[in-house]
């Protein structure tokens, strides 16, 4: 790393504090870091350069001499007896191209819009549950996490009684607080238990992703069984957490803005609804501190030097609330139009799940606004906690009546 540009001790540290009056909104000194382009943060303990213009985290998300192979080799190894398993989302073309279409069969549009009714009964059934059970519930545990979570334990073949387990190891990996070695042990939790389900499925076939990876890859010798274990892992990771957190964030947002709300309850124009999730997606950011990069020679990124060896955030709630990209990025507006936004990423290592997070999120929210219009919040605002320490942002529960 290259001398840093401040004293380490004056640095800011990621994940920074949200505004308790505002807590939806990116941290409020985002807007002087975009304007000052790049400058240097701790992250995860060491000086990393922050990218908070959009334009520059596009660019530097395509550029070539940034690369995604940034993991903890402690990590990367957690739980592994045998091979090394590969990490697709964190290796770079041509090898994350051939692993990524593996696995993009699943998740293309058509595949997503296939799984629309199915999505649409799980929603309903957890919803009966809640609406049975009666007022306050929580919309986190009774609503936003168990959708998700089954929806992608029903596309990789996960069992859902299993739900419980992946919840807590995913939520201790993903915290900024774990120390590594907390973080080490998660990862090994979840790995071992995927590398068992991994046997079981070539014992006892399924419809689903991990059975597919293993007739069409690992068989035929063109992927490793700890690979598959690793890469299903991280889909059963990612698939459930940030989903989940849109969910209940993206709740909030629309009880905030209850004619968007009344909106979606009366419509059947998944053209309205996507619009709407999208617009979500920009205004929220929950992704606010894991899309890095390293630097493999020295470049330049927003006319800031950036040295071999240096790591770099991509700023991604800042970049999303840029003005250069929309404009009026502090107010809601379900009438936009933000495609483009960086909720998903960008370049080749965008959402492999992106189209079915759309869908569940279209099913979700409208569903939720038809059955339940009187949907309110059970507690004051200022009550409500906020979970900032966590590498995706969200809320612990989400007190409701109705």
């Amino acid at each position: 790393m290259t001398a840093i540009v401040e004293g380490e001790s004056q640095l800011p540290v990621i994940p920074r504090p949200r505004s308790a009056v505002c807590p939806l909104a990116p941290p409020p000194e985002f807007s002087e870091w975009r304007e000052s382009g790049l400058r240097q943060a701790l992250w995860q303990g060491r000086p990393t350069w922050i990218v908070s213009r959009y334009e520059d985290i596009r660019s530097s998300l395509v550029d070539p001499r940034l690369s995604a192979d940034t993991i903890n080799p402690r990590l990367r190894a957690a739980g592994a007896t045998g091979e090394l398993p590969v990490i697709f989302a964190r290796i770079d073309d041509p090898e994350h191209n051939r692993l990524r279409r593996m696995m993009t069969r699943d998740f293309t549009f058509r595949r997503a819009e296939a799984m629309r009714p199915q999505i649409k009964e799980l929603v309903d059934r957890f919803l009966d549950t809640m609406i049975e059970n009666g007022p306050p519930a929580d919309l986190v545990r009774d609503f936003a996490l168990p959708v998700p979570s089954s929806v992608i334990s029903l596309l990789l073949g996960v069992p859902y009684s299993d739900a419980e387990f992946f919840q807590h190891h995913s939520t201790v990996g993903l915290d900024s607080r774990s120390s590594e070695d907390e973080k080490a042990a998660a990862i090994g939790a979840m790995f071992g238990y995927m590398v068992q389900l991994v046997e079981r499925k070539e014992r006892e076939p399924g419809d689903d992703l991990i059975t597919r990876l293993l007739t069409d890859y690992v068989a035929p010798g063109q992927l490793s069984r700890e690979t598959a274990a690793m890469n299903a892992m991280i889909l059963l990771q990612a698939g459930h957490e940030t989903t989940a957190s849109m969910i209940a964030l993206g709740t909030i947002a629309l009880l905030e803005n209850p004619d968007t709300f009344t909106l979606l309850g009366k419509t059947d124009d998944t053209a309205v609804s996507g619009d709407i999730v999208e617009e979500l997606m920009r205004y929220l950011t929950i992704v606010h501190s894991q899309v890095d990069r390293v630097a493999t020679q020295d470049v330049y990124v927003g006319g800031q030097l950036v040295r071999e060896g240096d790591f770099l955030l991509m700023n991604l709630p800042a970049g999303n609330w840029d003005p250069e990209f929309v404009e009026q990025p502090e107010r809601f507006d379900a009438t936009r139009n933000p495609r483009g936004h960086l909720g998903f990423g960008y370049g080749v290592h965008q959402c492999i799940g992106q189209n079915l997070a759309r869908v569940e999120m279209q099913v979700a929210f409208s569903t939720l606004a038809r059955r339940l219009p009187g949907l309110a919040l059970a507690v004051d605002p200022d009550q409500l906690r906020f979970a900032g320490n966590k590498e995706i942002y969200n809320i612990e529960e989400l007190p409701v009546t109705w």
